[in-house]
């Protein structure tokens, strides 16, 4: 996706350099950085709208920079580069929040291939919600509850916040059990057979007292999975 701008961090400079050369002729924006501590900073610090992070890095681990980066900027895609062995890395990087990885030694078009697929599945991930409006009361994330008008209250669990979260961030899109196993439980989906999600959002639909034989709030998308469709979400 042209005039996107992404954020490089890799030690290697022939790699690093190769990377910047292949996303300039994309047309993308580019920003470098070559080892762990400027990377951070920039991480936090700079407009980006992608991060290729490297794991094995000076100053700082690439995993820990992208567990800081979840912290401060939670919507901000993160595809990490790893070396063939690595696969424990990948395994924890995606269960830190990264979107996707690529695996050295990668051809050009694969890489791009890939920063285009996570940019655009981007507007997934739009700003944080605060707030998601119910019918007669308002799920408040960041204090983890529900509260109704008529003084009713439920404690929401840290899974479910994060579950209504991402269901917000994504209201009126259908989202499949394998995209939020990925996305909210930071595990790989593939071949995963799980009753997880169900049992979660059965009890989500309690505390939002959304009626299971009949849900208005978090609605059931015959073969494809769970949409938000309630009132409008607050920022």
């Amino acid at each position: 996706m042209p005039g996107k701008k992404v954020l490089v961090i890799e030690d290697d400079r022939a790699i690093r350099q190769g990377i910047v050369d292949a996303l300039t002729f994309a047309g993308y924006g580019t920003i470098q950085a070559d080892n762990g501590r400027d990377g951070l900073d920039r991480a936090i610090g700079v407009d980006c709208d992608l991060i290729l992070l490297d794991l094995i890095l000076p100053g700082r681990d690439g995993l820990e920079i992208l567990k800081e980066v979840r912290g401060v900027r939670p919507t901000l895609p993160v595809i990490i580069l790893t070396a063939r062995g690595e696969e424990n890395d990948r395994v924890r990087g995606l269960q830190l929040g990264a979107d996707d990885y690529v695996v050295k030694p990668f051809s050009v078009k694969e890489l791009l291939a890939r920063v285009e697929a996570v940019l655009r599945r981007s507007p997934e991930r739009p700003s944080d919600v605060a707030e998601v409006g119910l019918p007669g009361g308002v799920a408040d994330l960041r204090r983890c509850e529900a509260r109704f008008d008529d003084g009713g209250r439920y404690d929401l669990s840290e899974r479910e916040v994060e579950l209504l979260r991402y269901l917000a961030m994504n209201a009126g899109r259908a989202i499949s059990r394998d995209e939020i196993l990925t996305r909210v439980w930071r595990i790989e989906a593939k071949g995963i057979q799980t009753r997880t999600i169900d049992m979660h959002v059965a009890r989500l639909r309690e505390k939002l007292r959304d009626d299971p034989s009949n849900p208005t709030i978090i609605r059931t998308v015959r073969g494809k999975g769970y949409m938000l469709s309630g009132p409008e979400r607050g920022q």
